[in-house]
């Protein structure tokens, strides 16, 4: 489902036209934006968690060349889903 596919499948459950739910997914996009700005972790009820996680420098080995190169720290987003969708999923459901 590309966003223009999701964005129309949302308008019609909503009752609101394509051109509002735009606007209202982008500022849901824009508030979880800044709340992983600011480090904090993002909660949707019965769906899972978003946060930032901080993955610390390493050292990595070209497995051609055998060099050794330093990868810097970074911040990584991670999903950790609900458990009711943990379940469907293994379930195949």
């Amino acid at each position: 489902m590309n966003n223009k596919e999701f964005i129309a499948e949302l308008a019609e459950r909503l009752g609101y036209t394509a051109k509002d739910t735009q606007k209202l997914a982008g500022n849901l996009i824009n508030a979880m934006a800044d709340a992983f700005q600011e480090d904090q972790a993002v909660l949707v009820p019965n769906f899972g968690v978003f946060e930032t996680k901080k993955k610390m420098e390493r050292i990595m080995v070209n497995p051609g060349t055998g060099q050794r190169m330093l990868v810097p720290p970074k911040l990584v987003l991670n999903f950790k889903p609900n458990q009711s969708w943990k379940a469907q999923l293994k379930g195949g459901q």
